[in-house]
């Protein structure tokens, strides 16, 4: 539940700021005329996130086990390439998103209405669907399917009651600390899921079995236990896993650990910026 929540709030958080910023720079222009078609493409790309996210829980039903592993183990893996993705793009562009977002607006404002709809469709929709992908990905690889989404709701309610604060000038956070934070522990999530991915794969023959498991450490966390239950929700932790699935956890979380300290500076001295509130005077 914990891992949904921190999805929820992390991308929640994101396409909140983005619309928060959008809202305020089309009152700076005087433009509160447009605001209505932004709200659609908001509104369109809810919808949109919905669906997906009910074809992917309801959608593989009548398929074959073979086809449903098979779906399983690629949606995975598509998940964790999403949220990797989404990971270092924040981390690149945080400082150039107020700016690039001004500057698509204007050309959507000197264009037609549907350049607004489309703009607000895809400031919202990427983050969506992206969530929507990457939590089916964390709930089909074991938590239960309705804590998993509560707390995913509840990440999702918490980013709109912080953004909103935030757009009003209440609240002031760190979001480079925030994103970069939330950022190592989707990493160490998404290792989980791409292992969980690889052995759907390998249940379906897509990939060899490769024999026995690389270990066995039920011993010392069992599955039943609550430590290995905590374990499992959080990070899909499994006490026996293959070769296949060792290699692709320990390959993914190390080479995207060092390349995200990397992206995001940690460990070097950097001054400390808290985040300016996003007001109507942007």
């Amino acid at each position: 539940m914990l891992a949904n929540y921190l999805i929820g709030l992390r991308e929640g958080l994101e396409a909140g700021l983005i619309v928060g910023i959008l809202v305020a720079y089309l009152n700076k222009l005087g433009r509160r005329d447009v605001l209505p078609r932004l709200w659609l493409g908001v509104a369109v790309a809810i919808v949109v996130s919905l669906g997906v996210g009910a074809i992917l829980t309801w959608g593989p039903y009548g398929l074959s086990f073979q086809a449903q592993e098979i779906l399983g183990g690629g949606l995975s893996i598509l998940a964790v390439g999403l949220v990797t993705w989404m990971i270092f793009w924040m981390g690149r562009n945080a400082r150039e998103l107020k700016h690039d977002l001004e500057s698509r607006l204007d050309a959507a404002v000197a264009g037609s209405a549907v350049g607004i709809v489309v703009l607000g469709f895809i400031s919202v929709g990427r983050e969506g669907i992206e969530t929507a992908l990457f939590i089916w990905a964390s709930v089909n690889s074991g938590e239960n399917a309705v804590v998993g989404s509560i707390g995913a709701l509840l990440g999702i309610l918490t980013s709109v009651v912080i953004a909103y604060l935030i757009y009003r000038g209440f609240v002031r956070i760190n979001l480079g600390t925030f994103f970069t934070w939330t950022g190592l522990f989707l990493v160490v999530v998404a290792a989980g899921v791409l292992a969980y991915g690889v052995g759907d794969l390998q249940e379906a023959g897509v990939i060899p079995g490769w024999g026995k498991a690389a270990f066995d450490l039920s011993a010392v966390v069992p599955p039943t236990s609550w430590y290995g239950t905590v374990l499992g929700g959080l990070f899909n932790f499994t006490p026996a896993p293959t070769w296949a699935q060792f290699g692709a956890w320990l390959l993914y979380l190390v080479v995207t650990l060092v390349c995200f300290i990397r992206v995001s500076g940690l460990g070097r001295r950097r001054p400390t910026s808290v985040t300016k509130p996003v007001t109507t005077n942007v």
